[in-house]
């Protein structure tokens, strides 16, 4: 079976702050490490749950965060922006089930470095009307392509909002937030026993499971508030674009093409924004 691991940064054991997790930073390089090593642990027990395949996408920020030289010699790696799927780059219906490695809760969430895409651009999004995050929109977008999502490393208010969205998906939380930028971190070892632990569990569940997920074709509609009330402005020069407010859009496509319509919208907000990605 073909397993799809896709790997965030903010979620990672031990990382609480935007030192730990954008170059320049201080402690950058230790937590490439640190991610590389997490995401070991997934490919370790995807591996010994039966996992024939694993690809893995580096999907934090510039996306050339996991060390190659020291990820797991049977994982092979999409490294590099930009991806038209970002962090659902490579995920097709093939797989047999997609985990989520190091995410973090959405905007305005309690959860360590907490933000949906784009620091503090993003205000608010809706996805149907309901609050998402990056976490539910990767879940969204994987049911669509027919690929369940098995697991989740985070901390603890990412782990409750993956629940949120499917409680079916196990969660390891490898640190409990106290703020923002601060954390209760769970030991290093223990956290990757447990990731490893889940992505077995994960994996073989799959292959023992007598139901394939059908892909889930309907339309849906999202709604990004952005801090900036120019992005919005240029953002109706998309077929579709729609404006509720002076600072907010709406478009409405099916999943998956509604993420990668997401993706034109951070980049155009890119060009005319320059906030650090935790201010």
């Amino acid at each position: 079976m073909r397993v799809y691991i896709s790997a965030d940064m903010e979620g990672i054991t031990g990382l609480v702050d935007a030192e730990d997790v954008q170059p320049p930073g201080r402690d950058y390089e230790y937590g490439r490490l640190m991610m590389t090593e997490d995401v070991n642990a997934a490919v370790c027990g995807a591996l010994s749950g039966g996992a024939t395949d694993v690809l893995v996408n580096d999907a934090h920020g510039p996306m050339r965060n996991l060390l190659p030289d020291q990820l797991h010699p049977r994982a092979r790696l999409i490294k590099g922006r930009p991806k038209p799927m970002s962090m659902l780059e490579g995920l097709e219906a093939d797989f047999g089930v997609a985990l989520c490695v190091g995410f973090h809760a959405r905007a305005g969430s309690p959860g360590v470095m907490s933000h949906s895409f784009m620091g503090h651009e993003i205000e608010d999004m809706r996805l149907d009307g309901r609050p998402v995050g990056e976490i539910g929109l990767f879940h969204a977008t994987a049911a669509a392509i027919g690929v369940p999502v098995g697991l989740l490393s985070g901390d603890d208010a990412a782990c409750a909002e993956m629940t949120e969205w499917d409680s079916g998906v196990t969660t390891v939380a490898v640190k409990t937030a106290r703020d923002r930028f601060a954390a209760e971190l769970r030991p290093p070892a223990e956290s990757r026993a447990a990731i490893q632990a889940a992505a077995h569990s994960a994996v073989s569940r799959r292959l023992t499971s007598s139901r394939e997920p059908a892909p889930i074709q309907k339309p849906a509609t999202l709604a990004v508030r952005w801090q900036s009330a120019a992005v919005a402005t240029h953002l109706l020069g998309i077929p579709g674009v729609t404006r509720s407010d002076n600072r907010t859009v709406e478009v409405a496509a099916q999943m998956p093409d509604l993420y990668r319509l997401l993706g034109i919208f951070l980049r155009v907000a890119a060009t005319l924004t320059n906030q650090a990605p935790y201010c």
